[in-house]
């Protein structure tokens, strides 16, 4: 099997074809160990993995954590809310402290674009990014994009919308990079004060009515409204339930259509927002699907980097 070909996973850019087919090959394999009875291999014994987590995070963290569990590698986690960045520590003096004690690798989510290259600039550890402010968050366009392969066999030619707020999103653009390398069009939906102008410019279609996007695509991946993000001085639209009436995927939309989409939702899922419930819990959503397959794709992200210290066994 090919090598991963890089350092560090700091974002889709810069990864090939071969690269991610690479990841997908390997996360099938840790798919299968994950649902056998014993669920664990000795793949990252004797290394320790440090997950510095600077912006909340539950299910993320917790992905890592387990995939980090069942390849047997040590685990330590770091919340900035009881640290000494608190105190005014920089990111690099942190990290350099966390180093200190022997951490072979690092995963890190921060709420500034930019701080995982920055930290893969400073340090000699491998770094994944888990989410850079509005930024990038590779892992899950690649457990995504994995998930749609073992539904759809190929992304080639497949036509997937993103819908919802684009412009607060640290999905939307990891996702966009991979769809593309994978083949598929790209379309994102959404009000127009949440789809960035700089978008059009990515070879993506943009589409701000609901009905004519769910019309065209295959695959309908909707993100959530990111209310914490936002701020309340300049509002993007008048409420949540204007939201709803207008973008929200419904069961009544979904039943007009002469073929539906799959659906997927990296989440957590505002029901009633941006997803009803109906459609969230039906047999053509692959939202529990990404779930387990976050668990196998990070497992692989981490094998195929402990490779390259040299420090992995099979």
């Amino acid at each position: 099997m090919a090598s991963f070909s890089h350092p560090h996973l700091l974002g889709i850019r810069g990864l090939s074809r071969d690269d991610v087919d690479v990841i997908f090959q390997t996360a099938k394999e840790f798919k299968d160990v994950i649902n056998r009875p014993i669920k664990k291999v000795p793949s990252l014994r004797d290394l320790t993995v440090a997950n510095l987590f600077f912006e909340n995070s539950t299910r993320t963290r917790l992905s890592f954590e387990l995939a980090q569990k069942r390849l047997s590698a040590d685990v330590v986690n770091f919340s900035a809310a009881s640290s000494s960045v608190k105190k005014g520590e920089t990111l690099a003096d942190t990290v350099r402290n966390i180093l200190a004690m022997k951490v072979d690798m690092v995963v890190l989510r921060h709420p500034h674009p930019g701080a995982a290259h920055y930290l893969a600039s400073k340090i000699g550890v491998p770094i994944i990014n888990a989410g850079d402010g509005t930024h990038e968050h590779p892992t899950q366009a690649l457990l995504d994009c994995f998930t749609l392969t073992e539904r759809l066999g190929t992304l080639e030619g497949k036509k997937v919308c993103i819908f919802g707020d684009i412009r607060h999103s640290r999905v939307a653009l990891s996702n966009v990079r991979c769809l593309q390398l994978l083949g598929a069009e790209v379309m994102v939906c959404g009000p127009v004060p949440l789809i960035p102008k700089h978008f059009s410019s990515l070879g993506v279609k943009v589409e701000h009515d609901m009905d004519a996007a769910l019309g065209w695509c295959d695959v309908a991946n909707v993100l959530r409204i990111q209310l914490e993000r936002q701020g309340a001085e300049v509002p993007f639209f008048p409420s949540l339930e204007e939201y709803h009436a207008q973008y929200g995927l419904t069961a009544e939309r979904m039943d007009r259509l002469d073929s539906a989409p799959i659906v997927l939702h990296p989440g957590p899922m505002n029901r009633g927002v941006e997803i009803a419930s109906e459609v969230a819990d039906r047999e053509d959503a692959i939202i529990l699907d990404q779930v387990e397959n976050g668990v196998a794709v990070r497992m692989a992200v981490l094998y195929l980097l402990a490779g390259r210290l040299g420090g992995s066994e099979d």
